[in-house]
């Protein structure tokens, strides 16, 4: 299968190409940059060296030849293109935020207008799967929602109040260099950023929804000063106690089916590189502690997107994807 990455030259486009060289059935044929058209890929992108020698190409959506795209653009570019796309048939994963809200709900969180709405599929597997299969287009899930979702899920129902506390590492501010991710501003440090007003609370807050959830949310998030990898904490806070046997019971039941779900200590060595999330929960009655682990390139982003991709197109859901992480 022949695929396109649309906004290839960032960490995501990056990481797609270096996941999608393992894959059975996929070929990266085109990699689309306004700024490096004539570029190779490998000059921007090191570790593909000898693995690749596409270059970058500054191509309109009507042009590209593809069986399946990916678009790594920013909010706001994704729905320039995608309705192109779907006219031509190509299947497509976004992994911008354009397609994962209700329209009403996306304006007001972005403060932009939407030019071209439909309802898409939020590829969050785990929880959507039937959806996702055999779709022509599929939104990308938020690197903080998928974290915090994966860790809440299974108690979602029985809350009244969810708090996730996430710490992130630095490419999920991607790769252009601003004064936040500058390393004198974040190397041994720890701050915390957008304290009750980040975007992707409202991903949150629709998948509790989803779940049956009338739960409270709220977040913030934490810059570490690390490359990659998102460290979540859900309190949850139960309308009736449960103990710790419960509890654990509830969340190996709920993912005893999931490869990519793992229920041991999270951490984030041991999930980089990877597309798995590990959870792990400890009960004082009324308040769970729910902690999950993923590193937000991979199953945060680009890992996710070919997860879903495999259900879109029939391929085992784990081609390309079955790897154990980069410990230590």
């Amino acid at each position: 299968m022949e695929i396109a990455i649309i906004g290839a030259s960032g960490y995501t486009g990056g990481e797609l190409m270096r996941l999608l060289l393992n894959h059975s059935s996929a070929d990266v044929v085109t990699a689309t940059s306004r700024k490096l058209d004539g570029t190779p890929v490998a000059s921007v992108h090191p570790h593909l060296r000898g693995l690749t020698d596409l270059v970058f190409r500054n191509i309109e959506a009507g042009d590209i030849d593809a069986d399946f795209a990916f678009l790594a653009v920013p909010h706001t570019a994704a729905m320039k293109i995608a309705g192109t796309l779907a006219e031509r048939g190509i299947k497509t994963v976004d992994l911008s935020a354009d397609y994962r809200l209700a329209k009403d709900v996306y304006e007001k969180t972005y403060g932009v207008r939407h030019e071209a709405y439909f309802e898409a599929p939020y590829g969050l597997v785990e929880l959507h799967r039937d959806e996702v299969r055999g779709a022509s287009f599929v939104a990308n899930p938020g690197c903080f929602p998928t974290g915090a979702t994966l860790a809440a899920a299974p108690l979602a129902h029985l809350a009244h109040t969810i708090i996730y506390d996430s710490k992130t590492g630095v490419t999920g501010a991607g790769n252009t260099p601003s004064g936040t991710t500058h390393y004198p501003n974040v190397g041994d440090n720890f701050s915390a950023y957008k304290w009750t007003t980040h975007r992707h609370l409202a991903e949150m807050k629709q998948e509790a929804a989803r779940l049956g959830s009338t739960a409270r949310c709220y977040f913030t998030p934490h810059l570490l000063p690390v490359n990659r990898g998102i460290l979540t904490t859900a309190h949850i806070l139960l309308r009736e106690p449960m103990e710790q046997d419960e509890v654990e019971a509830l969340y190996r039941k709920f993912y005893e089916d999931e490869f990519f779900v793992r229920y041991q200590k999270p951490t984030l060595a041991a999930v980089r590189g990877t597309n798995f999330c590990d959870v792990a929960v400890e009960s004082e009655g009324d308040r769970v502690v729910a902690i999950s682990a993923i590193d937000n390139l991979v199953k945060g982003a680009s890992g996710q997107a070919i997860q879903n991709m495999n259900l879109m197109c029939g391929f085992a859901e784990d081609d390309g994807l079955r790897f154990a992480g980069m410990l230590p």
